[in-house]
């Protein structure tokens, strides 16, 4: 059964104040709030209780019953009698179907994915994915037809900072998105690793200003290597994107990675570009 909870001004304040974006009378905190709780659960979670929603989001445990209880009589939240936990309800699923309908490049890339994938090999995923707050999501992948296979698939999210497709779309996007999305980067990563990371991203975004991809040898996890391109639409309105080519580190070595496959990946790229508004 759930538990009323009485809220006081604070908690108001935290569900109704302004939010990322201080002093736009037309950014509503209130839906902001709520789609982020939505953000807090994952693939590979089971059901979370407000607790653990409360810390994922950095929201206050009442404010955060708040929402829960409001998503859950919308059908986007699922509440468990048993745990007093929720799941993400059917309604999100349609909201993701719907999203990925619009995006007519997947149909457009997926030949393309398929035919560099077996020609990869065993163990190679080929994916394009777009951002999401600081993570990158799969909305699109290919795999060879061998058993062997990193287990990621359509909806997967990996990170932004330290994947070769993360970092593929920092290189695609203008300096000014680029400066905000470091600036957050670091606040997360914080001062003692953010050098390291700083350096890495930098030296991804100078590889694809002069080969067109870049590098992730064993920086996302140790054992995964991969390569990636940015895809730019021609469509000033579309979102950057970004293509990998991955797999486990004993079957991707460098040499492969630099010499064959991603050249392959960038000419992948171009001829998909090529279709222009066929995507849009």
């Amino acid at each position: 059964m759930k538990k009323r909870v009485n809220h006081t001004a604070a908690d108001i304040q935290a569900l109704d104040g302004d939010g990322p974006f201080p002093g736009d009378r037309q950014f509503v905190v209130a839906l902001y709030r709520g789609l982020e709780i939505l953000r807090c659960f994952r693939p590979s979670d089971g059901p979370l209780g407000n607790q653990e929603l409360a810390q994922r989001s950095g929201l206050p445990k009442a404010t955060v019953s708040r929402l829960t209880y409001t998503l859950s009589k919308l059908g986007y939240l699922v509440y468990l009698e048993d745990s007093g936990k929720y799941r993400i309800g059917v309604p999100v699923l349609g909201l993701g179907y719907a999203c990925l309908g619009g995006m007519k490049i997947r149909d457009t890339a997926q030949p393309y994915m398929d035919e560099l994938a077996e020609y990869a090999g065993n163990g190679v995923v080929v994916a394009l994915g777009g951002r999401d707050d600081l993570s990158m999501i799969y909305i699109a992948c290919a795999r060879s037809s061998g058993v062997v296979s990193l287990q990621l698939n359509v909806g997967s999210r990996i990170s932004l900072a330290r994947s070769g497709m993360g970092r593929a779309y920092l290189a695609g996007t203008d300096e000014a998105e680029r400066a905000v999305l470091m600036r957050q980067i670091r606040a997360r990563a914080g001062e003692e690793r953010w050098p390291r990371l700083e350096d890495e991203i930098l030296r991804a975004v100078e590889e694809v200003r002069t080969r067109g991809f870049c590098t992730n040898i064993g920086e996302w996890h140790s054992e995964v290597n991969s390569i990636a391109v940015p895809f730019r639409p021609p469509q000033s309105e579309m979102p950057v994107l970004a293509f990998n080519c991955g797999g486990p580190a004993y079957l991707l070595n460098r040499e492969r990675l630099e010499q064959d496959l991603g050249p392959r990946l960038v000419e992948m790229t171009k001829k998909i570009q090529a279709f222009g508004s066929t995507y849009a």
